[in-house]
């Protein structure tokens, strides 16, 4: 079927900026493609989702002398046009959906593919940030690994509820049911071990409590429906623990295709005693150091976990942000001013699922007992707001940080608790200061 475009109306003398511009309305079964009217008889038209339909498409594009294509879409859907448009050299945009829906009447997708189309080539719409190949081929490695981690968590939980209906108070005398000793005496349980003496011996001796206290806690009542269900539970961790070392293994290859900055080893670690349970088995702090050239992991509250989702998030090169602010917009972690005749309305941050804004908020948490700079400002604006705030703040303050520190490769000075104190007493001074002087005053310092 053959569609006509509509009719121009007055808008249509506004500037092209995009002269040979396309726009695609993509769902799950069809995509709908608008090109200028002068490029084809037919400009819009509709292609199937089957990889020969996209090939299709592209080829049409390339025919009409398209050089950029902006596509609206939700979900995944658009990931394999856009691939396919990319490997072609054409300049391939994501626009936010937001950004097409303040004008009302569209109600088809002929209708909306040509207002995509109408709205990039006046140069209207800003792509979505994604970056390089090779970061998001590794991003799509981490994004996996943390769904196997979340998989696998519940099976944990399936291990403590058959342990507790057994009566079996492991959890209370062994911190970590997933660590060597309480692995060990699982394992010995669905063999077969019931003795708790013998079961005690497993032991390891860096464990708080005696092997007579965990004798006591390993007397139960062992119910053959429970045992199988540990068993099975068991044998369902031990599953996405191999998936997890498989998926740590392709991480290490995807880590080597990307071109390093340097080959010298990262300083000595500031952190030697910190250790994260669904750590990666991998050495990632070498190889995050050598694709960037400074040692994130050395800031407070990051560790290698997270600085891997925060840089295949946002990349290597920061380059389009072009400060911290609005690096810190698009994070989802700085606040938004509603103003309206020189007020302010309201203050508040954006609600999004950015990965990378979660892994900034994780960070966040783990400094609010550090004795550190960060530590004594989450702790101080906690007093004063409240957790929510303080985690958002704190967040902020890391990921303005992490972006000076991988933008201008410039390693982390750390700043200590006390040296924040102290800091903050002199501004407070000075301001008081300023109020006595506003005043008439002269603010005279008696000690106490």
């Amino acid at each position: 079927m053959r569609y006509q475009p509509n009719a121009p109306k007055a808008e249509a003398s506004l500037p092209l900026v995009h002269a040979h511009a396309a726009g695609l309305d993509i769902g799950s079964a069809e995509i709908w493609a608008a090109v200028p009217a002068d490029c084809d008889p037919e400009p819009v038209r509709k292609f199937g989702t089957f990889t020969p339909d996209l090939l299709a498409l592209a080829d049409w594009l390339q025919a009409c002398g398209i050089q950029t294509v902006a596509m609206e879409s939700t979900g995944v859907y658009w990931i394999p046009i856009f691939e396919i448009l990319e490997a072609r050299s054409l300049d391939a945009q994501v626009v936010n959906a937001h950004h097409l829906k303040h004008v009302p009447g569209r109600k088809s997708d002929w209708r909306d593919c040509q207002w995509i189309q109408r709205l990039h080539s006046w140069g209207l719409l800003t792509g979505s940030f994604r970056p390089a190949d090779e970061i998001c081929a590794l991003r799509t490695y981490l994004r996996q690994r943390a769904n196997l981690i979340e998989h696998r968590a519940p099976h944990i939980l399936h291990m403590q509820k058959a342990l507790q209906q057994m009566n079996l108070q492991l959890p209370l005398v062994v911190s970590d049911i997933t660590g060597e000793t309480g692995q060990a005496i699982l394992r010995a349980i669905v063999a077969g071990e019931r003795d708790p003496q013998q079961l005690a011996q497993f032991r390891q001796p860096n464990c708080k409590h005696s092997a007579a206290e965990m004798a006591k806690a390993l007397t139960g009542h062992y119910r053959p429906e429970q045992v199988f269900a540990l068993k099975q539970a068991l044998a369902l961790y031990d599953a996405y623990t191999a998936q997890l070392q498989e998926c740590d293994a392709e991480i290490e290859k995807q880590f080597q295709v990307i071109k390093p900055v340097t080959e010298d080893e990262p300083p000595p670690s500031n952190k030697p005693n910190s250790h994260s349970k669904n750590g990666p088995s991998y050495d990632a702090r070498t190889l995050l150091y050598r694709i960037t050239g400074v040692d994130l992991c050395a800031i407070d509250g990051m560790n290698e976990s997270t600085v891997q989702t925060a840089l295949t998030e946002t990349g290597t090169d920061l380059s389009a942000f072009a400060t911290d602010k609005q690096f810190g917009a698009w994070l989802g972690l700085a606040p938004r001013h509603e103003i309206s005749g020189g007020k302010v309305l309201r203050r508040h941050t954006l609600k999004n699922g950015n990965r990378a804004g979660q892994a900034f908020r994780l960070a966040a948490q783990s400094v609010s007992r550090s004795d550190s700079a960060l530590g004594a400002f989450y702790r101080r604006l906690r007093a004063k707001a409240g957790p929510k705030v303080a985690i958002v703040a704190t967040a902020y303050k890391i990921a303005r940080i992490y972006y000076h520190v991988l933008k201008e490769r410039q390693p982390y000075q750390e700043q200590s608790a006390a040296a924040y104190d102290q800091k903050t007493k002199d501004r407070e001074l000075r301001q008081l200061q300023k109020r006595a002087a506003k005043l008439g005053m002269k603010l005279v310092t008696v000690p106490a």
